[in-house]
Order: C-alpha cells, then sequence, then structure tokens
C-alpha cells in the first residue's frame, strides 16, 4: 500500500509544482501586491490601504461590478433551467439522442477565442446571418455589439450557448444516478410525472445542482476571452466586467497595485455568492 501512495503521489506531482507555481504562489503574492504601488518598472512601494480605498471611491468599478451582476443574472437562470430540461429531455429513449448529446457538448470544447470570432460573424451589422434573416421579416438590423443595448445581452447568450451542453452532460449524470424503482413506486402511489419530477427528481439533483451553480458563478463571474474577443469591454464600458476592469487596469496601465486588489474584489464576490447558494440549497440538511 505504501508503494502504491508513492507511486499515486510520484503522478501528482508534476500537477502540483505548475498549481503551486502558476496557481496558488500568484494568488499569494497577489495580495501581498495590493498593498503596493507598484508598475511592474522599478521597485515596488508600500501603500498601505490606499489600493483598497481607492476601490470604493472608483465610479467604473461600480459600473464593471454592475456589468458583471447584470450578465450573472443574464446567464445563470439559462443555464440552469435549459439545462436541466435538456438533460430530462435526453434522458429519455429517443432516436438519435447519443448524437444530440455529443453536437450539444462541441460549443464547450471550442477555445473561447474561436467561439468570440464565429459570433462576431454572425452578428455582424452588415453580413450577419442574424441580421440577414431578422431583416427578412422585417425586425433587423439590430446593432448586436455595437449598441449600448444590446452588447452584453448579446455576449450573455454567446456564454450560455457556449456552456449549456456541459451542464447538461453533469445533469444527465444526476438523472442516471437516480433509482428506477422510485419512479415505479411513485408511480403506484399514483404520482403524475410533474409530481415526481418536483418530489423525486428535484431533490436529488440538489447536488448536482449546486455544482452546476458553483461552476457557472465561477466561468460567468471570470469571463474575460469572449468579451475581450468580441467588444473589449466596449461600446464605451457596456460591456465591462470586473476581470475586464482588471486586465486593464494591470496589464495595460501597469497598476499592478490596484489590479491586484481587483483581483481580491472578484474572490471575495465568487465566495460569498457561492455561501449564498450553499445555504440556499441546505445541502448539510
Amino acid at each position: 500500500m505504501k508503494s502504491q501512495g508513492k507511486v499515486a503521489a510520484l503522478f501528482l506531482l508534476p500537477y502540483l509544482l505548475v498549481f503551486l507555481v502558476f496557481r496558488f504562489g500568484p494568488s499569494v503574492a497577489g495580495l501581498f501586491i495590493g498593498f503596493m504601488k507598484w508598475n511592474i518598472v522599478g521597485d515596488a512601494e508600500f501603500a498601505g490601504l490606499a489600493n483598497f480605498k481607492k476601490l470604493f471611491n472608483d465610479p467604473i468599478f461600480w459600473v464593471s461590478l454592475k456589468n458583471t451582476l447584470l450578465f450573472l443574472l443574464l446567464t445563470l437562470p439559462p443555464l440552469i433551467v435549459f439545462s436541466l430540461l435538456m438533460a430530462v429531455l435526453l434522458n429519455q429513449k429517443l432516436r438519435f439522442r447519443n448524437a444530440v448529446r455529443t453536437i450539444s457538448i462541441i460549443p464547450y470544447v471550442l477555445i473561447p477565442a474561436v467561439v468570440g470570432i464565429i459570433w462576431n460573424w454572425l452578428y455582424d451589422n452588415n453580413f450577419g446571418i442574424l441580421n440577414y434573416y431578422l431583416k427578412l421579416i422585417g425586425l433587423g438590423p439590430i446593432e448586436w455589439l455595437t449598441s449600448e443595448k444590446w452588447a452584453l445581452f448579446s455576449i450573455a447568450l454567446v456564454t450560455v450557448w457556449s456552456y449549456l451542453g456541459y451542464n447538461m452532460i453533469l445533469y444527465l449524470a444526476g438523472l442516471q444516478d437516480i433509482s428506477a424503482d422510485l419512479y415505479e413506486a411513485a408511480k403506484i402511489d399514483g404520482a403524475t410525472g410533474a409530481q415526481a419530477f418536483m418530489r423525486i427528481t428535484l431533490p436529488m439533483l440538489k447536488p448536482i445542482t449546486s455544482m452546476v451553480i458553483t461552476l457557472t458563478l465561477v466561468n460567468t463571474i471570470q469571463i474575460f476571452d469572449q468579451i475581450f474577443v468580441m467588444t473589449n469591454g466596449g461600446p464605451g464600458t457596456a460591456t465591462l466586467t470586473i476581470v475586464q476592469y482588471l486586465y486593464g487596469t494591470a496589464f495595460q496601465n501597469y497598476n499592478l497595485g490596484y489590479g491586484s486588489v481587483l483581483g481580491i474584489a472578484t474572490l471575495v464576490i465568487l465566495i460569498v455568492f457561492v455561501q449564498i447558494q450553499s445555504r440556499l440549497l441546505k445541502l448539510d440538511d
């Protein structure tokens, strides 16, 4: 057993080293850099709580926070509801269900930047296929990415399209873990399909729902690639999220101290939301 443990540790060692160097180390360093005034070139100066005070008086931060929360509101509910409904549908004995399952996961495996480029073509004001068909039925064109009214919604739509299949696969795995005997017993007791769904399926899927919500929170609050490729935070600040603002502050304006504080704020927001969803779902019950 000891030798097996050593072999397992040996296999885990490369990942552990990568994690320490590229994840844990920079995260810990970011906490300290948040107390510094540093522009990469030259020595860092201790700034105390100045960067943290600046955060509360920075109007652009509050705009980016509002956009981040709005983006979360536009993506989280559909990513939970539609992925669950798709999983329930594809858990039935339907023709071509394996093909549909495979196709639905393809958007998730595409590189986010590639997804952004593809949808830039689809959304194009002059040559995009979406506006082409909207014009045919008299509803277009719509300035999907160049209008402050539509830009954030347009990117949210792309994010839902990208992650829907992945969440569906998670729900599908949870559904297949529920014993068919429970549904048979409910049927004998006279329960309808809707009652079985509400009383058996949803409660049994609670751990999966918690995991899906947590992953969706992490993926949407930290969204970067697609926004960077599609609008780069514009037009104006219509799609400027906290991570976009962090990138611009730390790596374009070279204000690493304040950029680190923005990163800490993102982490705090994530922890708060994960704690809220954990309490709402009452996973300990």
